[in-house]
């Protein structure tokens, strides 16, 4: 039999992780029980000590949770991973285990609301300094990764605009500052964007997104190299507690069996829709990295090998606009969740980024008008149907 780290991908996600108990189950088992017992008491002190490879306590690990992260780890082509409760507990843990006061973090400043908030607000509280800079600028991260830094962290493409930021050129510059990379690899999914390959050191998810993809339970991950996860990572994981509850794994390692289906199929819905609105001439703005009008195409085009579900538009009327247009959808549901089986729409400068400053959206592109839609599985033409109709009415109203 192949080793596990020469299955295809689509192999991966249905059988990366698998493990079985005594009763030789097909589909994966749910261990929902929060301790474990020993055989001695002897064993137990061996357990806390490390010297025994048991599940101690499922705060610490679970086998149905150890199924979803080996599975995820397979696809990812990391070497561990750890699930926590949701995806700002993996991007939380994933920084503060590595940073004290006195240190320094570098960011781009294209970053989903609440991830500005744990480096823009929380970091600085506790001693460490930060400094944003502009994602797609590379003079910008080589001036300010001129000094020793210990974290750095980027979205790829961003939240909502979808900037392209190269990943192998950032690394390079990050190292060269004694940093890790960390990056949150939501909108590009483990099946179009390998971070780990380009050079990154750590990978964050929101589970809830593309992973689950059809709305129905909370989680994120992260995922690194075995020292940093085991040394770093795990100390902190182990007792602050972000940890993933047995049923949301089992939940998202059964989703993970149908991942590649849906994500390809939602990113052919995406490219028609965002080449549709290209068309148009009452749309201000469209982006999607799969097009040759995006900024950074080309890049997007070397280090993803697909352009994902997310479509970006911008209407000439504002917010106002905005408003119509969503209210006016009736197949398309108005939520700020995203990567979902059905599609949703949301207006990220009174949602998703409502925390930051007016001036600080509007850095980073963010205008009243900007809507961000998450394409899903429904038939392209019913979803198109829906859109040219609110359209029409935004701008009849």
């Amino acid at each position: 039999m192949t080793d596990q780290s020469d299955w295809r991908p689509a192999t991966k996600l249905v059988r990366g992780g698998l493990r079985r108990s005594q009763f030789r189950e097909t589909s994966e088992a749910l261990f929902l029980n929060s301790g474990f017992v020993y055989d001695d008491a002897a064993q137990a002190e061996a357990a806390f000590n490390g010297d025994v490879d048991v599940f101690i306590y499922s705060r610490y690990g679970n086998p149905t949770v150890a199924t979803f992260e080996d599975r995820l780890a397979a696809l990812e082509g990391a070497a561990a991973c750890r699930a926590t409760a949701t995806g700002m507990a993996a991007v939380f843990a994933a920084l503060l285990c590595q940073v004290k006061a006195g240190d320094r973090v570098v960011a781009a400043r294209e970053l989903f609301g609440s991830c500005h908030y744990i480096i823009a607000k929380l970091l600085p509280r506790w001693g460490v300094e930060v400094e944003f800079v502009k994602g797609t600028d590379l003079d910008a991260w080589e001036k300010a990764l001129s000094r020793p830094t210990t974290v750095t962290f980027l979205e790829s493409p961003s939240n909502p605009m979808l900037d392209i930021v190269d990943i192998a050129a950032v690394t390079e510059l990050s190292h060269r500052a004694g940093a890790r990379l960390v990056i949150d690899n939501v909108f590009a999914t483990p099946l179009f964007q390998r971070p780990l390959e380009l050079g990154a050191d750590v990978v964050v998810y929101s589970a809830t997104k593309h992973i689950d993809g059809q709305g129905r339970c909370l989680g994120g991950a992260v995922l690194g190299a075995k020292d940093f996860i085991d040394d770093v990572f795990q100390p902190f994981y182990r007792n602050t507690g972000p940890s993933m509850s047995p049923f949301n794994a089992w939940v998202m390692a059964k989703a993970l069996e149908t991942l590649d289906l849906r994500v390809e199929r939602q990113t052919t819905n995406a490219a028609r829709i965002a080449g549709w609105f290209e068309a148009r001439s009452d749309i201000k703005q469209v982006r999607y990295p799969g097009m040759a009008s995006h900024p950074q195409h080309e890049l997007a085009k070397r280090q993803m090998s697909g352009f994902g579900s997310l479509v970006t538009i911008e209407l000439p009327g504002g917010k106002a606009a905005a408003f119509k247009f969503l209210d006016a959808l009736s197949l398309i549901d108005i939520s700020n969740n995203l990567g979902d089986a059905k599609s949703l729409v949301c207006h990220p400068s009174t949602t998703t980024h409502s925390r930051l400053t007016e001036a600080e959206r509007l850095d980073i592109g963010v205008t009243e008008g900007v809507v961000r839609l998450s394409i899903g599985l429904e038939a392209p033409d019913d979803l198109l149907e829906d859109i040219e109709q609110a359209l029409a009415a935004a701008s009849a109203a």
